[in-house]
């Protein structure tokens, strides 16, 4: 069997060689546009070629000949498609089941193009009991590249009684599931739990640990408190994930203290190598948390959206909105665009996306930066002003346009042309 690095080099050699060998064409160029590449830190202007899904060439200055399709991205930033690394994709209609294939959850393709998302997992809606389920009606079905993280309640993030269940929480058939559906299945994923009690952190990360794969924790309420020192030097490995960082709920710590100081756990951790992914969702993101933790240097090091009904016409919005929203706060425009794509595609193993390079998959997302006077709200409906704004122009997927906002891909009409 081959190793994906060996795979990825030999799909080059068959992809492009016979590319150069009869010439250049393309099926899509891309001209004029501003590239910027986390990966291969690239930040100029470049023309890029796309043929039969993937990127043939990069250039400053590639001829508009013999291309079936040319884009002119002037004025636009050009950068890989975006990553969404937690969302609530498993969408159905069996009533009270909350995210697991019921009706807070929402259908890929109509909120993933349109921001500039190429690729979501979804955050522990399926277990192992309702995997195939998730898999066969939405994975398979979805224009967009959908993983998952597997929820350890067999039942998936079905709400109420079912996420405060122990006994449905089995690490060895998590991992069995995670094992078999290898290609979709990215993370073993915590959530909502209530209560003193590490044992269901502990089967989770057991869980990742027989399947050779992160975890993500959304950390659930008690009284007392569940020190996140605790969890975040001792519980969790580097690599597995912190989501909703910026948040602070009842029953919960916060990772920013009453007297406004990160805690020294949450920067010695980060350094480390866990990983804090924002999650911004309906309830559990505030500028009390985020700006403090961005002022004295806790970054997040994944950009995403908890999308789902109950935060996608709320403060969240969509994933550029929450991208706009970190600008707005100081991040850099290189900072947010990396932990939207580079870097959540390293945090779950799929690294041949998240970048923009020869022979890889054309996944591209087109942005427009707007400047003028806009507002940003968080979950406790606070407001924060800023002069800038990220729009979605165009979102390529595998070599093909799937979300063109204004027509940069057709032909200009003409009468009786």
């Amino acid at each position: 069997m081959f190793s994906r690095p060996l795979f990825s080099f030999l799909f080059q050699i068959i992809v492009l060689l016979p590319v150069y060998m009869m010439g250049q064409t393309h099926d899509l160029l891309i001209l004029n546009g501003h590239l910027i590449d986390p990966k291969t830190k690239v930040d100029q202007k470049m023309d890029i070629g796309i043929t039969d899904g993937i990127v043939t060439k990069i250039d400053a200055d590639l001829s508009s000949e013999d291309a079936e399709t040319i884009i002119d991205a002037q004025g636009l930033i050009i950068i890989p498609g975006l990553i969404d690394i937690h969302v609530h994709v498993f969408h159905g209609t069996t009533p009270d089941r909350y995210l697991a294939n019921s009706y807070s959850s929402v259908s890929p393709d109509g909120f993933t193009f349109e921001s500039g998302v190429t690729t979501v997992v979804d955050a522990g809606g399926a277990g192992w009991k309702n995997f195939e389920t998730f898999k066969n009606q939405t994975i398979d079905r979805s224009k967009t590249r959908v993983l998952a993280f597997l929820n350890i309640v067999g039942q998936g993030m079905s709400g109420g009684a079912f996420e405060q269940d122990l006994n449905d929480m089995d690490p060895k058939l998590t991992a069995m599931v995670a094992k078999k559906f290898s290609s979709d299945i990215i993370g073993v994923k915590l959530a909502h739990y209530n209560g003193y009690d590490w044992r269901p952190t502990e089967k989770t990360v057991r869980a990742g640990q027989l399947a050779e794969i992160p975890v993500m924790v959304d950390f659930g309420g008690s009284q007392p408190e569940l020190p996140l020192d605790t969890l975040f030097i001792e519980k969790l490995r580097p690599g597995d994930i912190y989501t909703h960082v910026y948040a602070n709920v009842p029953g919960r710590m916060a990772v920013v203290d009453s007297n406004g100081k990160v805690l020294e756990s949450a920067l010695k951790a980060q350094k480390n190598g866990l990983i804090f992914d924002v999650g911004h969702g309906g309830a559990s993101f505030i500028f009390d948390q985020g700006i403090p933790s961005i002022n004295q240097g806790l970054y997040p090091d994944t950009i995403s959206t908890d999308l789902h009904t109950g935060s996608m016409n709320a403060a969240m919005k969509d994933m550029v909105n929450v991208m706009s929203k970190f600008l707005n706060m100081n991040m850099s425009l290189h900072q947010v665009i990396e932990a939207s794509t580079w870097k959540p595609a390293q945090v779950i193993g799929r690294t041949e996306l998240g970048h923009i390079s020869a022979g890889g998959i054309a996944d591209i997302t087109l942005l427009k930066m707007e400047k003028g006077n806009f507002g940003f709200l968080d979950t406790k409906n606070k407001k924060i002003k800023g002069n800038k704004k990220l729009s979605c122009q165009m979102t390529i997927k595998d070599g093909k346009v799937v979300y063109d906002l204004n027509g940069l891909s057709g032909k200009l009409w003409a009468q009786n042309e």
